[in-house]
């Protein structure tokens, strides 16, 4: 009867160690905190930041926890992702064609919490527009942003706060943000990202229109940082945003446009909804570009940083950051090699994107890589593209650089597409067990829509 007794206490105690990881409490130390709900729990839930790694798949984030690795430490580091880590999503789309999501269908699911067709911009598979988060929230007199280093009229954007057939119809997406209303407002307050081209076009000025409307408009880190005014539309670009490490200091980071943001949408008293999205990890992903989605990592993990900081000092901010789908096929050790080798994507200053460009403009390949790069290329390697240079082909010159740091580095990928495997979800705040386990994408906004009940 005794060993009965202790047996049912060890399970007693497994029980309440469960329930205790679950509802935030810990029996670990804190070196293994980092899977648990590190959250203020049971609070009500004022304001929600939604972030969005676009084509950010699992590899990725584990690919950046090499990057920021002490070598000379027995342990490799948790990042901030591992830090908040609570479950998984799936992402396939209701389309009769493709079950791989696009970002269009993904955004839209996590948006309105519908499944739906690829390219549509939150509209359901009869073509009929579907309620938003972000609309929820500013019909309950909320204020709202969307922040990308997309134009901020792509898909993702776009999903939270437009209605779309499909999402290449850039114009009129541009046009719903301020044509469409609100009880008599425009639905998004803070719009900050690249875009100018779909803006000020030879049709309609939107620009002139948004200012006219009381909104301070900027164009720069400084004009950024300045700002005061409760609605702003921040457009840095034509189209969308140089990449992390190829950005002037001139163009506001991710991390300081979430944080401007932030800093605005807060001073609304009945709390606000953020979607803040990481864009160009996918535009790397579909370039096989190693060095440019690691880049963009780095800046999308600042920003998820500056939101956990808001949300810790607030108490009652929910963040939640998972990924739409995943790109490229990404992948960590190749060829046979039980390796990853951060040291040739850290050897890049800029990305292979920005010296191929640089190269096409008429720069000599040598001086380009001497610039930009702290390695030495091998005769094979820069034979290599020096004969893609004379093609003039930016996008083989581009491909043929971009593979030089992905062999070196030990990536791999399998596609210049989508691939269908679950995504990571991450969380912070009072409520964030409600996304733990697995999950299914369109959760996201069911979850979003009962904080905003």
């Amino acid at each position: 009867m005794y060993k009965k007794f202790l047996a049912v206490l060890g399970i007693c105690a497994l029980i309440a160690g469960s329930f205790l990881a679950m509802s935030g409490g810990s029996t670990s130390t804190s070196a293994d905190a980092g899977n648990k709900f590190d959250s203020p729990n049971n609070g009500k839930v004022k304001n929600v930041i939604v972030l969005i790694g676009d084509g950010m798949g699992p590899a990725y984030t584990t690919a950046y926890r090499y990057m920021n690795d002490d070598p000379s430490t027995p342990k490799m580091e948790r990042t901030v992702f591992d830090n908040h880590f609570v479950g998984m999503a799936s992402t396939n789309p209701e389309d009769a064609e493709e079950n791989v999501t696009d970002s269009a269908a993904a955004a839209t699911s996590m948006a309105a919490g519908i499944k739906t067709y690829n390219g549509a911009i939150s509209v359901d598979n009869n073509r009929e527009p579907v309620g938003t988060v972000l609309e929820a929230a500013k019909k309950r007199g909320m204020a709202t942003g969307l922040v990308a280093t997309s134009q901020v009229n792509h898909a993702t954007p776009a999903a939270f706060g437009a209605h779309d057939v499909s999402r290449h119809n850039y114009n009129d997406i541009a046009d719903d943000y301020f044509d469409d209303m609100i009880n008599g407002n425009h639905k998004v307050d803070v719009i900050l990202g690249g875009g100018t081209s779909y803006f000020d076009r030879e049709d309609r000025n939107l620009i002139e229109e948004f200012k006219n409307d009381g909104y301070n408009y900027v164009t720069s880190t400084e004009e950024l940082m300045e700002n005061d005014s409760k609605q702003m539309l921040g457009l840095f670009a034509p189209v969308g945003m140089p990449k992390a490490i190829d950005r002037p200091e001139s163009d506001p980071s991710l991390e300081q446009m979430t944080k401007a943001a932030i800093k605005q949408l807060n001073k609304d008293k009945n709390g606000f909804f953020l979607m803040v999205e990481g864009s160009q990890i996918d535009w790397a992903g579909h370039a096989n570009d190693a060095v440019g989605a690691m880049s963009e990592m780095e800046d999308f993990a600042n920003a998820f940083e500056a939101a956990i900081e808001f949300a810790k000092e607030d108490k009652h901010t929910q963040v939640v950051l998972t990924a739409d789908h995943s790109t490229g096929g990404f992948s960590i050790g190749r060829d046979g090699d039980y390796n990853f080798y951060p040291g040739p994507i850290e050897a890049a200053e800029r990305t292979p994107e920005f010296m191929a460009q640089e190269i096409i403009d008429g720069a000599a390949v040598e001086n380009v890589l001497n610039e930009y790069v702290s390695f030495e290329f091998t005769n094979e390697e820069m034979n290599s593209i020096k004969e893609a240079a004379e093609t003039d082909n930016f996008d083989k010159l581009y491909s043929t650089i971009s593979e030089v740091f992905n062999k070196r580095a030990g990536v791999g990928f399998t596609t210049s597409g989508h691939t269908g495997i679950d995504v990571p979800v991450y969380a912070y705040g009072p409520k964030s067990e409600v996304f733990s386990g697995l999950i299914d994408n369109t959760d996201i906004a069911v979850e979003v829509f009962n904080f905003l009940k």
